[in-house]
């Protein structure tokens, strides 16, 4: 039986559907928001994994083209493939929000998908798809502790204010200095995403409070739409460990041998664990033999001991793992210049995580075009973040990128454009490159420092350096709460939140937070947000000692890009008859030329004289010509009554027979020849546009000679039609 739901977020109508589409998937929604439309099915398993450590949920959000009525920009394959990068983007918003509130242990399988049916080309459907999510899963009967809603925020002028706004449009999020997602239960927020042009904290948490009473009436609507659904709840088996073995090992192991585990570097840390693991497979080796026990069991009881006293040591005595203060950083370092041919390195080191950073310039016309479901985006800036086995010490086949580079990348990349120079400032298209070398935690944060030294090192004339840094949070679950800055990876892991926070000294620029607790409020949010700035600014301290500002000069192996404006209605004289002009140019200069439909002409060429030469053939293009000026032409033809000069390309005017000299002339033959240069001077230009131009004006004691117009010869000149006889 079909049935729905209607509210209004803000603005526009937002409705739950069921009983329309799909009868067969453990939860099916359809939500509408306007004209967008997204399909969320939810379904689990009837029997755990076999051989599952870990919560095996699966979440795709797709884009299907035709919910925009377009047809795949790809001329030879049009079946959508493989999933776009904001499709993978807008899996990870679903899955992070959602994937903390099932059951610790639950290894039954969980597939999310979310599909875009319609979309109204005005709001962004990701919102959409997580409230959809929530509501099949909540329908499915799966062990889910939901609902979880999400919105967008954006902070936008009008008439000279700015304000915050739920639900902006692509423009006004464009147009604007916030672009948000916010996602939370009735209790809480749990997860954010954010890009924002350098604001400040207190418009931040303003917004983040804005979006949690959305969250919240969104949550209490899917709740009620549930009351008129049929919810059978799913049975299901969590994989936990044996009461026996939980009671055997908790008796065996001390707070002393617990405390043991500590160290100032991974190795460490994971060295004293080992032998702290072995002393227990040894202790209940007989239990293994028999099959009583497992091993991963026991390691994983052990590792859940281990996280605990860690938590009760940065709760009770406010004592890290590696010895740090609760708000120190580690040990910072940063190199710049690294590589000897690339454009620009940054070299970021923060304790054992390190950070390579690549910075390449190209021409304008190798900027990425991003064909998706709902618009066509042009990229000037591409950050890609690699995150190798090595990282880690670890030995893994190499794949695709994973979903989780993919989304570092993303923020990176985020972080850095509200400093980059627009286009008319610096053309290039930059690309840098983000080599995850070492690991133990916050390596995104890493890669946003990096980013930032390799920019300033390829001198891109970025406003300013931006910083990144990860904070985190240990909580009771009774009121009391230590935050972290600067988490390391076992702190990450063990911790309630993970908070990545970007910017430079005028504000944020990017932030991304997991949250794992119920209850977060904002006021611990305002504390984090505080601590991250007196980090940042910190590790930006650090940076401007080792580079304060761009390079006046880029590396010499960089392209050279000039810019020429032109008048838009010379753009067809740039490139010529069928593209003839702008490829004659390109070849034998050796440069390449992009024009922007605004009539910027942007010039890439390989050395300084190339581009000059480039230049300087556009500028004769586009020149025009005045009267008085003199130019030293070339003669590309002759008539009987005088001769045809080239004095730009493409611009060539008649010196007639009696300008030749000044003494008579009887042929013009007699004069000058084909491919002769010649200098001439333009003492005309008539009302049709033709160049009238004399040699005798160049010469000594006919400097004043002025035009002096006499009545057309009858049938005019041959090859130069309608001309009028002239003397001078």
């Amino acid at each position: 039986m079909q049935k729905s739901l209607t509210c209004d977020l803000a603005g526009r109508q937002f409705k739950l559907e069921t009983g329309h589409f799909v009868t067969q998937a453990g939860g099916s929604i359809t939500a509408w928001l306007g004209d967008t439309v997204v399909m969320a099915n939810a379904s689990m398993s009837d029997d755990p994994k076999a051989g599952a450590e870990f919560f095996p949920m699966v979440v795709d959000y797709e884009e299907r083209y035709y919910a925009a009525g377009k047809i795949k920009g790809s001329r030879f394959i049009k079946r959508e493939g493989r999933p776009s990068e904001n499709a993978v983007l807008n899996s990870r918003v679903i899955d992070r929000p959602i994937r903390p509130l099932f059951p610790k242990g639950l290894t039954h399988d969980v597939q999310l998908l979310c599909t875009v049916l319609s979309a109204d080309l005005e709001v962004d459907p990701s919102t959409t798809a997580i409230n959809a999510a929530s509501m099949a899963l909540l329908a499915s009967g799966a062990p889910f502790e939901g609902p979880v809603s999400a919105v967008r925020i954006g902070y936008i002028e009008e008439n000279g204010t700015w304000k915050l706004i739920v639900n902006p449009t692509y423009a006004q999020a464009a147009a604007g200095k916030l672009d948000i997602v916010v996602a939370g239960t009735l209790d809480a927020i749990t997860m954010v995403e954010a890009e924002s042009s350098e604001l400040d904290e207190d418009t931040m948490i303003k917004a983040l409070d804005l979006a949690h009473a959305e969250i919240k009436k969104l949550c209490t609507f899917q709740l009620e739409f549930a009351k008129q659904l049929d919810i059978k709840p799913k049975e299901y088996k969590l994989l936990e460990p044996s009461a026996e073995m939980v009671a055997a090992i908790e008796g065996f192991i001390t707070h002393d041998m617990l405390d043991m585990i500590k160290g100032a570097t991974k190795k460490e840390v994971k060295k004293a664990y080992k032998a702290l693991l072995t002393s227990v497979l040894e202790k209940f080796a007989a239990e293994v033999e028999a099959g009583t026990f497992t091993k991963p069991h026991l390691d994983e009881k052990l590792n859940g001991m281990v996280e605990k006293k860690m938590r009760a040591n940065i709760l009770e005595k406010e004592q890290r793992l590696d010895g740090r203060k609760l708000d120190q950083i580690r040990a910072l370092s940063a190199e710049v210049g690294v590589l000897p041919r690339t454009h620009g390195t940054g070299l970021f080191t923060r304790g054992e995580t390190q950070i390579l950073s690549i910075a390449t310039l190209g021409a304008p016309g190798d900027s990425q075009v991003i064909d998706t479901m709902d618009t066509d985006i042009e990229k000037r800036y591409i950050h890609h973040y690699n995150f190798p086995p090595y990282a880690v010490g670890e030995i893994k086949m190499l794949r695709s990128p994973s979903r989780r580079e993919i989304g570092h990348g993303d923020l990176a990349e985020r972080a850095l454009l509200p400093v980059l120079p627009s286009k008319e400032v610096s053309p290039y298209t930059i690309w840098v490159v983000s080599e995850t070398l070492s690991c133990n935690g916050s390596s995104s944060m890493g890669s946003v420092c990096g980013s930032s030294l390799a920019l300033m090192d390829a001198g891109v004339q970025i406003k300013r350096h931006v910083a990144g840094i990860a904070m985190g949070l240990v909580t009771d679950g009774k009121g009391a709460y230590k935050i972290l800055t600067d988490i390391q990876g076992m702190e990450d892991f063990a911790g309630d939140m993970d908070f990545k926070v970007t910017g430079s000294r005028e504000g944020i620029t990017a932030l991304q937070m997991d949250i794992k607790v119920k209850g977060l409020n904002l006021d611990i949010m305002r504390e984090a947000l505080e601590r991250a700035k007196k980090a940042r600014f910190e590790l930006l301290d650090m940076m401007e000692r080792v580079i304060a500002e761009p390079r006046k000069e880029m590396s010499k192996y960089a392209p050279m890009i000039t810019t020429v404006k032109i008048d838009v209605e010379q753009i067809r004289s740039i490139i010529g008859k069928g593209g003839e002009t702008i490829q004659k140019i390109t070849a034998e200069c050796g440069v390449e030329i992009d024009i922007d439909q605004s009539g910027l002409v942007f010039i890439t060429a390989p050395t300084q004289e190339a581009g000059k030469k480039a230049v300087d053939w556009v500028k004769s293009i586009v020149y025009i010509p005045q009267s008085g000026e003199v130019f030293d032409g070339t003669v590309t033809r002759l008539m009987e009554f005088g001769a045809f000069v080239e004095i730009a390309p493409g611009k060539e005017g008649l010196v007639h027979i009696s300008q030749l000299s000044g003494d008579r002339v009887d042929r013009v033959e007699d004069v000058v020849q084909v491919g002769d240069k010649l200098q001439v001077k333009l003492m005309e230009v008539d009302d049709q546009g033709r160049y009238n131009l004399s040699h005798k004006a160049t010469l000594p004691g006919f400097e004043d000679l002025k035009l002096e117009k006499r009545p057309p010869a009858r049938g005019g000149f041959a090859g130069h039609s309608g001309a009028q006889r002239r003397r001078f």
